[in-house]
């Protein structure tokens, strides 16, 4: 064993141990040595976008689910840890147009390099499942579950509302317009009707919420909330406005039915307008005669078709020139176009209640429509309805008013009794909406996985017959930023209809990349089936018993995965309901930010480490400058680590400059897995420390521990007769047991903690045993196998080579599969303690007390003591300090 902490020897010598002894490596037969199948574990982490360079929020995912993955393996468990890629997608696309490469290229040469990083940290990945998913062995069987959920009624075409960018002549996904404008091009975007292909995820509606809370107890709260309001069931009233608008045919629009959805029927007796979408069949009759009317529709082509930005937006509308009939008042009321209506959402059309709806209020006000007050407060509130109040929407302690049979009832027996009414006169019924809306999959982007469909002037749309799967996307094209390359590929557009063999074009459209994301977990356990996607092994792993990604992922993806494991098991390819046992959101990975303008009134950033922090006499921090020419720049708080703000680290220099283990070791002590973590230069030299620590404490003392380690007979300790051994046990399997709890838990930075104060207890044990025998050697190495077990999930380099090199592999095997130690009940149990002697401070004995033994029986103790006796010499005592089960100090009056 060398002298000194090497992490870069170190490091690599046990990665080429792994890699060579393939230790990784796993399959569904691993047998316990009584020869029954290990129980499996799948602790699997979201994989990673190829985007060049790990990032810290990277490191911090994997490195956690690492952990995991060694603790159950040493608790005997069969565990699979697989990686692939999501490699997919826009990014790609602008890399490429930028760099003039195709974005196969750039792609493969990031996996590269990302996939030597995550070696380079340690990970125990069985790297001979990696999938990727734009590999035709991985997307061929994206495009067979595809035509599948064809044939099974799940996916199905329409023409669809897009957000289309005029200059990248693209469809651009909501979070890809900045205040109506394309994210790349600047364009205003456009509001677009195109054909394109839908997921029935709206089926699945109810199922995907109820079983948030029936299946999915393991799963944080916080995630579940997100997804039950992303699905947004709403029950309520779906009822007419009888209207008699004609279209040029002389017909009755809609049958002479404005059709709108509400959950407050009691309010319905205040509606005094009606509003639709500037799509609704009413608004587009209207615009045919009135020019203004056209206008203001094509105006709201722009933007995009997001709540998001809908609710937030100026609301603006027009006046149709029609008016409907109240279902119950008989009145006539205006119809209104308007910007807050979505088409998609219902039947494109509200009832306007301004005195009970803020957004409805706005707009009223706005354009001078009756606002009329129908629920009062019982509290005698006062309406005004020149100023919205929060109370005007409440129901609790509300009544009704201004409704003629209905006034005095309150607000849930009012709505009961309107909705009675209503559907009686067959005017409506109860109907529940879903915010939810089918999954939009066709995207008309290059990079992607293609949609196996071939397009026929005879036979019309045509599916690719899975024989012929994959549908090769070509890999050596590069984006222009015009358009979908593929459109002008006449290799990839052209071929034959595979039912009547007439010319006919593919279909250029690519998946959404949530598609290949959603069911990539499954394939990593049938990796190597040339036949089918999926085989018994997938039975055997799925569902995921741990799911580690960021919470960013909470809604889409998630709930993507959800949708597409509920179809698989109704085409009985699965046979189980979700994904997904257990979850855990990591907490993002923070770091300080530092700006300043620049001359054109931008803002530039830099890296915290080329700050230069300057103090005042009292250590608080007054200026920042920067180091390079001592210019000052402006600190702008913590915040999530971003290429955009300047602040992150890069992984690779702290593994090169520290090593992965210390690395490893900070990201898990800084703070518990789903809660943030503050970067720390400090905390990164502090983990250094204690790394260096546990391996000089343990060069110090190999010779003993490898003496006690070679023994070949079976030397037990009777604790109860040697107190400082006792007392060692008691610390170092308290601690265990502790550290059992917590890896439970997933507290992992207290079990940090918990080697930490094993690590203390040895030293304090090797301080006051200068006489070392034996059974000392026995229990030091019985103490720090117990360190280096716990240890190991974090740290495993380090771990392994003081194991190996203090013999400890011929007594337990491979840290790996070593068992993981048994808490010794007896040694919870302390009897006796040492108990140090100090007099004025100074240490001068010690003594052995029972543990419960009380204050004044250890003081009567003491003061026989002759090596204490002769310290205090006749002095006046002037108190006894007794600290329990710690030291006794003597305090001796000055003479």
């Amino acid at each position: 064993m060398q002298e000194h902490y090497n992490h870069k020897n170190i490091e690599s010598e046990s990665q080429e141990f792994w890699k060579s002894n393939k230790t990784y490596l796993v399959n569904e037969n691993t047998k316990n040595k009584d020869g029954s199948l290990k129980p499996k574990f799948y602790a699997c982490s979201m994989l990673p976008y190829p985007s060049g360079k790990l990032h810290m929020g990277h490191v911090r995912n994997y490195t956690i689910n690492d952990v995991m993955a060694r603790h159950k393996r040493m608790n005997g468990f069969n565990v699979l840890m697989p990686m692939g890629w999501d490699a997919f997608g826009m990014p790609a696309e602008n890399a490429a147009i930028k760099s003039q490469i195709p974005p196969a290229k750039w792609t493969y040469n990031n996996i590269d390099y990302m996939k030597n990083q995550m070696k380079s940290i340690g990970l125990s990945i069985d790297w001979s499942r990696e999938i990727c998913a734009c590999s035709p062995s991985y997307y061929k069987w994206t495009q067979w579950l595809f035509l599948k959920m064809l044939e099974y009624g799940v996916v199905y075409r329409k023409t669809q509302v897009v957000n289309w960018d005029p200059v990248d002549q693209t469809v651009l996904a909501n979070e890809q317009v900045i205040d109506g404008h394309g994210w790349r091009s600047g364009a205003l975007v456009e509001k677009r009707e195109i054909p394109g292909y839908y997921l029935a995820i709206t089926n699945y509606a109810e199922e995907l919420l109820s079983d948030l809370e029936d299946k999915l107890q393991l799963w944080p709260e916080k995630v579940k909330t997100m997804q039950a309001n992303w699905i947004g069931k709403s029950e309520g009233l779906r009822f007419t406005f009888k209207h008699q608008i004609k279209d040029k045919n002389n017909q009755l629009i809609q049958d002479g039915n404005l059709y709108v959805f509400t959950t407050r029927p009691d309010t319905i007796i205040g509606a005094t307008f009606c509003a639709i979408a500037t799509e609704h069949p009413i608004s587009i009759h209207a615009s045919k005669n009135d020019s203004a009317i056209e206008a203001f529709i094509i105006s709201n082509r722009l933007g995009t078709t997001t709540e998001a930005e809908i609710s937030t937006k100026e609301k603006q509308g027009i006046y149709s020139g029609f008016n409907a009939i109240h279902p119950i008042t008989h009145e006539e009321i205006p119809i209104w176009i308007s910007n807050y209506v979505l088409i998609n959402y219902g039947d494109g059309a509200i009832m306007g209640v301004p005195a009970h709806d803020e957004r409805d209020f706005m707009f009223a006000k706005k354009y001078k429509i009756n606002i009329k007050q129908v629920v009062s407060s019982a509290k005698n509130k006062e309406f005004n309805s020149e100023i919205w109040q929060d109370w005007y929407k409440d129901t609790k302690d509300r009544y009704i008013i201004n409704s003629g049979a209905y006034n005095g009832l309150d607000c849930k027996s009012a709505a009961s009794a309107i909705s009675d009414r209503i559907i009686s006169e067959k005017l409506g019924q109860s109907k529940i909406m879903w915010r939810l809306r089918d999954w939009s999959i066709s995207r008309q982007r290059y990079w992607g996985t293609p949609i196996p469909i071939i397009h026929c002037n005879n036979c019309g749309s045509v599916p690719v017959p899975y024989d012929n799967l994959p549908v090769i996307l070509p890999e050596d094209l590069t984006p222009e930023g015009n358009g979908n390359p593929l459109d002008k590929n006449e290799n990839f557009v052209n071929c034959l209809c595979p039912k009547c063999g007439a010319d006919s074009k593919r279909e250029t459209d690519t998946m959404d990349t949530f598609i290949d994301s959603s069911w990539y977990f499954m394939r990593y356990t049938s990796f190597d089936n040339t036949n089918l996607p999926i085989d018994n092994r997938n039975d055997y792993w799925m569902p995921m018993d741990q799911y580690i990604g960021g919470i960013e992922h909470a809604v889409l993806h998630l709930l993507y995965t959800r949708f597409w494991c509920k179809v698989m098991r109704d085409m009985h390819l699965v046979n189980f309901d979700e994904p997904i046992t257990k979850l855990l959101c990591q907490g993002m990975v923070l770091n300080h930010i530092f700006s300043r303008k620049t001359e054109n009134g931008g803002i530039e950033y830099f890296k915290p480490d080329d700050i230069e922090t300057i103090y005042n006499e009292n250590g608080m921090a007054t200026n920042y400058l920067l180091k390079k020419d001592s210019s000052p720049v402006i600190y702008n708080g913590i915040g999530t680590m971003s290429k955009s703000k300047n602040n992150g680290v890069d992984p690779q220099s702290i593994i090169e400059k520290w090593g992965a283990d210390t690395a490893r070791l900070f990201i898990i002590f800084a703070s518990p897995p789903e809660q943030t973590l503050e970067w720390s230069d400090a905390g990164i030299e502090g983990a250094n420390r204690y790394l260096r620590r546990l391996w000089r404490i343990c060069y110090n003392n190999k010779d003993n521990i490898i003496s006690a380690n070679s023994l070949t007979e079976k030397h037990d300790i009777d604790i109860s007769k040697n107190p400082s051994i006792q007392e060692l046990y008691f610390n170092i399997y308290s601690l265990l047991n502790q550290s059992n709890h917590d890896y439970d838990r997933l507290q992992y930075n207290t079990i940090v903690s918990a080697s930490m104060k094993m690590l203390n207890s040895i030293e304090q044990f090797l301080q006051v045993n200068s006489i070392i025998d034996k059974t000392h050697n026995i229990a030091i190495s019985e103490s720090l196998g117990i360190v280096l077990r716990v240890l190991y999930p974090i740290v495993p380099h380090i771990t392994w080579k003081i194991w190996n090199e203090l013999g400890y592999n011929n007594v337990h095997g491979d840290l790996i599969d070593a068992i993981w130690p048994k808490v010794k009940k007896e040694a919870l149990v302390i009897t006796n303690v040492k108990m140090v002697i100090q007099v004025n401070g100074k240490l001068r004995s010690s003594v052995n007390v029972r543990y419960d033994q009380n204050e004044e029986e250890i003081k009567k103790i003491v003061l026989e003591e002759p090596s204490v006796l002769k310290y205090i010499n006749n002095n006046i005592i002037e108190r006894i300090i007794v600290v329990p089960n710690k030291l006794i100090n003597i305090v001796l009056k000055n003479n």
